[in-house]
């Protein structure tokens, strides 16, 4: 019985290893670089103003950015932040975006101050980060949600 326990144990010490080392983690913006560009994504891994991660991309030819947040000087960073700007020249009101963001759960929509509409989506990747599944699904879903506001602003 004990071998048995001794086994199950290192059964799960193994399994919680590897789900580990398969994490996508905000500390490693070079793993979502990897992620973004094995799913057909051009991106491209600069720096902001103050020196905090930040990947450049596109999807379906609009530019977008993943931020990244909560970190110590340009490291060990726990959140992203999907985001996407749009230099119109139709300004939008206010209450369309406020209908975008009454609908819509995910992508909170807002205008800048030139009143050009923004669009964002946060995701946390704190305490362990995420699975590479489920960050591909958020990113999928942050695909699909700039398409919905594009149409929505008609862009």
């Amino acid at each position: 019985m004990r071998r048995h326990v001794l086994v199950c144990a290192a059964l799960a010490a193994a399994t919680a290893g590897s789900a580990g080392a398969q994490a996508i983690r905000a500390t490693d913006p070079q793993g979502i670089v990897a992620l973004l560009q094995s799913e057909g994504y051009a991106a491209k891994l600069e720096k902001t103003d103050k020196g905090d991660p930040v990947i450049r991309s596109q999807s379906s030819g609009s530019n977008f950015s993943v931020y990244f947040y909560n970190c110590d000087k340009g490291q060990n960073c726990a959140t992203v932040q999907f985001y996407a700007g749009y230099d119109t020249d139709k300004k939008l009101s206010l209450e369309q975006i406020n209908a975008w963001n009454q609908t819509n759960r995910f992508g909170r929509a807002y205008l800048d101050d030139e009143g050009d509409p923004n669009l964002e989506m946060d995701v946390d990747l704190d305490d362990g980060g995420m699975s590479r599944e489920l960050f591909t699904d958020n990113f999928e879903f942050w695909t699909s949600v700039m398409a919905g506001f594009e149409k929505h602003i008609g862009w």
